[in-house]
């Protein structure tokens, strides 16, 4: 707005210029209404201006962890993290590296073969137990067996075998292929190699809370020649409090998972909120329906029992349904064989 300051023989007048800075001119007492109504167009011509060229506010792009780079976040408040360290990502960047959150002050570190992302991580004294199933997967000996006949055994359940599965799967992940996947509670890392092999994406991040798992996972992946370490990593978290930005991932796969988590419900809950929009999650389980489901309270009896035990939760194919559908992903579908299930689910798109 123009600025009008009086004096016995002169008025003048503030006007914007083109980058906000002031001009002044002077003119003569008692104008005649000619040159007032010029005067004005000037000035209504100059505050266009004025606005028309006005510089644009700058805007700033945080770095988020979403990147398919760096989709590592803070699993306390769930944001980005600071890199520090070897700046390559491949399976060798925990060694000497750390990640630093700039909000809860709080660093991570690589501990050789995995970065340690569990709320927990750097404590002295505190030490946090899961269930008995959870903690049964942290003991040396699973580790070394469960790629080397533990997991065969899953043919008498009806699964079909790692190969057969994954081919199952990429029919399901086809939406999401050249994305980013998480390998979730993967043990030590059967379908995170052959996901990284396969080079339909562009991360593979195995995770799972066995600490002895992942460095199992690391040794067989030093044991194979041309293996793909770039855009691989290893990471220790608990499924319950994933460390991962929200709407940052394209692709969640859980393999005979779901059913020794802690809370079915928190853990697809994380997922989903991981999960971008039209991200895919895939999970494989042991299900438990039938005509003996049909029997009184036969549900309430098994959910109670396993509560008590701790042992594994075995749900059915309506329950996994409902889950998915509870923690706000669509489009349910599933494959069955005998007690084997694949179901996958999607979070919804953006309109």
């Amino acid at each position: 707005m123009a600025t009008i300051v009086s004096s016995s023989s002169f008025f003048s007048v503030s006007l914007p210029g083109r980058l906000g800075n002031s001009r002044r001119c002077s003119v003569k007492p008692n104008p005649s209404p000619i040159f007032i109504r010029k005067f004005v167009a000037k000035i209504r011509a100059s505050s266009t201006a004025f606005v028309e060229t006005k510089p644009s506010e700058p805007s700033f792009v945080e770095n988020e962890a979403s990147t398919s780079k760096n989709v590592l976040a803070c699993p306390i408040c769930y944001k980005p993290l600071t890199w520090i360290g070897d700046s390559s990502l491949s399976i060798e960047s925990a060694a000497g590296s750390s990640l630093q959150c700039n909000t809860c002050k709080k660093t991570y570190s690589g501990v050789g073969t995995h970065f340690d992302m569990t709320a927990a991580s750097g404590s002295k004294d505190y030490g946090e137990l899961m269930s008995p199933a959870t903690e049964f997967f942290r003991m040396p000996f699973m580790s070394f067996i469960y790629e080397r006949g533990w997991r065969q055994n899953f043919v008498w359940g009806g699964f079909p075998g790692p190969e057969k599965e994954f081919e199952l799967m990429k029919g399901y992940l086809k939406p999401v292929l050249g994305g980013n996947i998480i390998d979730a509670s993967c043990g030590s890392g059967l379908f995170s190699r052959i996901f990284a092999k396969s080079g339909l994406f562009s991360l593979v991040v195995a995770l799972d809370y066995s600490e002895n798992m992942l460095k199992q996972c690391y040794e067989f992946v030093q044991q194979e020649s041309n293996f793909p370490k770039e855009n691989f990593l290893l990471v220790r978290a608990d499924i319950s409090r994933l460390p991962f930005a929200s709407s940052s991932i394209d692709a969640v796969h859980a393999g005979a998972a779901i059913h020794c988590w802690s809370s079915p419900s928190t853990g697809v809950a994380e997922i989903s909120r991981v999960l971008r929009p039209g991200g895919v999650f895939v999970g494989t389980t042991y299900i438990v329906d039938g005509p003996f489901n049909l029997i009184p309270f036969s549900r309430l009896l098994r959910q109670n029992m396993m509560q008590i035990s701790g042992s594994y939760t075995f749900l059915s194919e309506r329950e996994i349904e409902d889950l998915c559908r509870a923690c706000g992903l669509v489009d349910f579908k599933c494959t069955r064989n005998r007690g084997f299930v694949m179901f996958t689910a999607t979070k919804p798109s953006q309109n």
